[in-house]
């Protein structure tokens, strides 16, 4: 069976980067069709030349900024003169198969817009980094499938590699006298990806990269060092992780993650990682924070990449200080990746503003795990109304927070909304006020991870939810009181 003609075409396809600097560009058409076209153009240096009997604003205005020539005609065959490529972007294609025909007379490269059989050439869907770039083709057959991977692939490529481009041309004759060996010089680019380069040029500390490429050089083999990467995990809905956190999640050797970190983040991680379990939840500690401390760096010691994943921001009442301390002691090199917090999260999953122009003009965010935490809050100054409270691991000691707010002013009457797991399929709203929280949260057998916003704004949980089922509000008489007592519900 022979080869139908598109898949014959499409297999000879070959990839090239074509320097354009200076060199004559054709466009004919001026709608938004050949906008696009000219835009991807524009950064090339390219000379280009469009033609059109009537031309777009978007157009009109590249050529009033002298970026392109414009010319208000028919397409005629003698515009092809000097041009090493036409783009065919009008809206009639009599016209386009002309225009390509003439190309191909010429042995001008043209690529007609949505139609691979006229097109020699094809535009792919480009990642651009700086000087670097990706190119995406399907060969014209599906450019929807190569737009959608140019998508999946900008999530995983740093904004940083362009800058570690230049990095490395700045020393490209002296990596080249150093290595004159083929192989030798690709090993030697292995290690020093895999090393603190890259992190360092992440991190803006060019001085720093450039010296650290340098001792690479000087030395026989580049050391391969451990780092560390604190990852906020947010607060579990995958899609809430940052890009940055999910390119840390595919470069990591050892990932150490707390427990409420959710499977669907864990399942965005480098397949063939280590994962270890440190997670601590109220009253059941896998690992004591020494031993995450001395975790991370036995691993960073064997030259491990490793991330250290934590539900929510690693720097609200998530211990991340700590680690850093431990990590700068270690000289140990790191950096921080921010995750969004849970009073952001569940808040905007519950339908709840943090801050209303008639109800609140503030936040406070707050941990009350346990009686020693809580001795040390200003309970007067938490207890003042048009402000907001997002009581963090406060699901063990709600009948002290209601007790010590209303002994010190606040009104009992005070509305309230307990999110449970926020942000994840199963998220439950309990709303009330203050005076009935400990006992609508016994009653609706609320646990932990759950997040207390108490102020004036839950009161609209009700009119502004949007995610998952409606809040759930007042007494709950059909469903069975836990027998564990409140303050071990965590």
């Amino acid at each position: 069976m022979s080869a139908s003609p598109a898949t014959t075409t499409a297999s000879r396809l070959f990839p090239l980067f074509a320097d354009l600097r200076g060199r004559r560009v054709l466009v004919v058409g001026a709608g938004s069709v050949a906008a696009r076209k000219i835009r991807a153009l524009l950064d090339t240096g390219a000379s280009i030349i469009v033609v059109a009997l009537h031309a777009g604003n978007e157009v009109t205005t590249l050529a009033r900024d002298g970026r392109i020539e414009l010319v208000v005609a028919a397409f005629a065959e003698y515009r092809l003169d000097d041009a090493w490529l036409v783009v065919a972007a009008t809206n009639d294609a009599a016209t386009n198969a002309r225009i390509a025909a003439a190309a191909e007379a010429r042995r001008v490269f043209a690529n007609v817009v949505d139609d691979s059989a006229l097109s020699n050439v094809q535009l792919p869907a480009v990642v651009q980094r700086g000087r670097l770039q990706v190119a995406i083709s399907s060969a014209g057959a599906a450019p929807m499938l190569a737009r959608h991977l140019r998508a999946r692939i900008e999530t995983v490529l740093d904004d940083s590699l362009g800058d570690l481009l230049e990095l490395f041309e700045r020393h490209r004759e002296a990596i080249r006298a150093r290595w004159s060996d083929l192989a030798q010089r690709r090993r030697w680019f292995e290690r020093v990806l895999a090393g603190v380069v890259p992190r360092l040029v992440r991190a803006k500390q060019h001085i720093a990269a450039d010296i650290a490429v340098q001792d690479a050089l000087a030395n026989e083999a580049a050391e391969y060092l451990g780092s560390v990467v604190l990852v906020g995990a947010g607060p579990g809905d995958p899609g809430l992780l940052t890009l940055r956190a999910l390119r840390a999640l595919n470069e990591a050797d050892v990932i150490l993650h707390d427990q409420l970190v959710s499977a669907e983040v864990l399942a965005l991680a480098r397949r063939d990682a280590q994962f270890i379990d440190v997670g601590k939840q109220a009253g059941r500690h896998r690992v004591d924070q020494d031993g995450i401390h001395a975790l991370m760096i036995e691993h960073v010691q064997r030259g491990a990449r490793v991330v250290r994943l934590k539900g929510g921001d690693p720097f609200v009442f998530g211990r991340g200080g700590e680690e850093l301390q431990a990590l700068r002691a270690a000289g140990i090199v790191y950096e921080v990746v921010p995750g969004i917090t849970a009073a952001n999260a569940c808040a905007a999953y519950a339908g709840v503003p943090l801050t209303h122009r008639d109800h609140a003009q503030s936040v406070r965010l707050v941990t009350a795990h346990c009686e020693q935490s809580a001795d040390r809050l200003d309970w007067a100054g938490l207890a003042q109304d048009r402000q907001t409270l997002a009581f963090y691991m406060g699901v063990a000691g709600l009948e002290r927070i209601r007790d010590r707010l209303i002994a010190h002013g606040r009104a009992a009457g005070t509305p309230f909304a307990l999110v449970e797991n926020g942000s994840r399929p199963e998220q439950r709203v309990i709303t009330g006020t203050l005076a009935d929280l400990p006992e609508l949260a016994r009653e609706h057998a609320v646990r932990s991870p759950a997040l207390l916003i108490l102020g004036e704004v839950a009161a609209l949980a009700g009119e502004l939810h949007w995610f998952g089922a409606a809040p759930l509000s007042g007494r709950c008489r059909d469903l069975p009181t836990p027998s564990l007592p409140l303050d071990r519900a965590a």
